[in-house]
């Protein structure tokens, strides 16, 4: 009997249900039954999105408060492989990501069946996958492999292409001057090869090693600049969201904490990896390589 998996997922410009395509495609050939699952939340968040809705989701998605989501049918009692493909959303696990993972549906079929986490992201994936980790520990799912493709231009360029693209629609060359934002189409096309080293895994029921084997073929990339600045600003983002989420009227708050975005990632961020870099980081090479490790693991 062919082996069943289930490719569970949420995407508003398609990115994802397009890497999940490519992905899973080896599997396919393998014999392996594919049952694919978009996701939609009952209320839909806009695509383009306002700067008003999506700075509103932020204390929520932080927080990890799940939302409803339209009702949605999963056809096997249980899977060989579920594959979650995940949004990062101000450095944690987007709202419908994090409301799959309360679902009780999933939470049924999740406990004690390998999982493989796949994310496009702009950059910053890591305390998103951080977030996850726990989670699935306590669904009782074996978490075996994680992928995660990013946006491979600088820190600078991305955040103003993602934003084009987020507040726009378009996944075009911003004033024709930007590259394309998102992940490459190349990037997304070679999603097959991490498929293919995850087919004899599948066939055999044996998923040790795999993740070393994803890692090896280039699935997850550490940058230490981008490690450096999230391990900060995920414990900044907690204070805002904290503080917003008491508040009845949210409105300034949110404005103050997108200029305060604004301000960190283009002022603060060079200012702090530059001191990092002449005073911190050449006596600390041990805990980077250690943390990139970590970081680039399923423990």
């Amino acid at each position: 009997m062919g082996k069943k998996v289930l490719a569970v997922f949420y995407t508003q410009s398609g990115q994802l249900s397009d890497i999940i395509d490519h992905f899973t495609q080896p599997l396919v050939d393998s014999g392996a039954t594919v049952e694919k699952l978009r996701l939609y939340p009952a209320a839909p968040y806009p695509f383009p999105w306002t700067g008003k809705a999506f700075f509103a989701v932020m204390p929520d998605c932080v927080n990890q408060i799940p939302g409803p989501l339209e009702t949605f049918s999963i056809k096997e009692e249980s899977y060989d492989l579920i594959i979650l493909g995940y949004q990062a959303w101000f450095l944690s696990p987007s709202i419908p990501a994090n409301s799959l993972m309360n679902h009780p549906q999933f939470k049924a079929v999740a406990r004690n069946t390998p999982m493989i986490t796949i994310t496009g992201a702009r950059n910053m994936w890591i305390s998103a996958m951080e977030k996850i980790k726990p989670t699935l520990r306590g669904l009782g799912a074996k978490l075996v492999g994680n992928i995660a493709l990013v946006d491979r231009h600088h820190n600078l360029i991305s955040f103003v292409t993602i934003f084009h693209w987020m507040f726009n629609g378009k996944k075009d060359r911003y004033l024709n001057i930007f590259p394309i934002p998102g992940v490459s189409a190349e990037d997304i096309s070679n999603t097959n090869v991490f498929g293919e080293a995850v087919v004899p895994h599948l066939q055999s029921g044996n998923w040790q090693g795999l993740q070393e084997e994803l890692v090896d073929l280039g699935a997850v990339v550490i940058k230490y600049p981008l490690m450096f600045i999230e391990s900060k600003a995920r414990k900044i983002f907690k204070v805002w969201a904290g503080i917003i989420s008491k508040r009845k009227k949210r409105t300034g708050w949110l404005v103050a904490f997108k200029y305060y975005l604004l301000i960190a990632l283009f002022i603060a961020a060079p200012i702090i990896l530059t001191v990092d870099a002449i005073f911190f980081k050449p006596f600390l090479s041990g805990r980077i390589k250690r943390q990139k490790q970590y970081y680039s693991g399923v423990n």
